[in-house]
């Protein structure tokens, strides 16, 4: 039987950069859209104690809906569409990195396992910040405190303009704890993605070769 295993590789050079760039965010935000609710409901989740405020993820989306509305699911979304930036830092980071160890490497393997790590590492050093803001805003609910932080005028945020109650939580968090606190499981995410990224393009080329 044939192999037809064979693709082709799309190195740095060859993409359409305005195109690579402007359709990749697009394309990213549909999905973050989509699928936002329910990154907000199992961040809710995981932190009750037990089943106080929700039964389960069915439970957690009426009981949203009835309290909020639909923006209710939507609580910090603006915030954590910040990260569509650290997926193009990834990705170039990616292939700025493979360009730069080819004058040391042509080993494929070398050159994946390099850049993988790296862009996991720049992009981690972007998410991570943004997420710690976006999970405190995902937490404000109407009547009772669910974070350690409490956005000005209650979680119904009466009063306060477009990204006001973001300013308030970064407040907070500065107060509270400093830069530090922007960077709460920094290392454990490193952890999770540094290896993961530098082990699963080499394994790409591989298959792919």
């Amino acid at each position: 039987m044939e192999d037809k295993r064979n693709i082709q590789i799309i190195e740095w050079e060859h993409l359409d950069k305005k195109k690579f760039y402007v359709l990749g965010v697009a394309m990213t935000m549909m999905i973050r859209v989509s699928v936002y609710p329910f990154t907000l409901i199992r961040t809710r989740l995981q932190v009750q104690k037990g089943k106080s405020l929700y039964q389960g993820t069915f439970d957690a989306f009426v009981k949203i809906l009835r309290a909020d509305g639909v923006t209710g699911l939507y609580r910090g979304f603006l915030v954590n569409t910040f990260t569509l930036i650290s997926g193009q830092c990834y990705v170039t980071t990616y292939e700025l990195t493979r360009k730069f160890v080819a004058d040391y490497s042509q080993s494929n393997t070398v050159k994946s396992l390099v850049a993988g790590g790296s862009a996991s590492l720049v992009a981690q050093s972007i998410t991570v910040p943004i997420d710690v803001v976006s999970q405190h805003l995902m937490m404000q609910r109407k009547g009772e405190k669910t974070s350690r932080f409490q956005v000005r005028g209650g979680p119904e945020g009466q009063g306060v303009v477009a990204f006001g109650q973001t300013k308030d939580i970064i407040r907070q968090i500065l107060r509270a704890d400093g830069l530090r606190g922007f960077y709460r499981g920094y290392v454990a995410s490193l952890l999770t993605y540094i290896p993961n990224s530098a082990v699963w393009w080499p394994f790409y080329h591989f298959y792919a070769g």
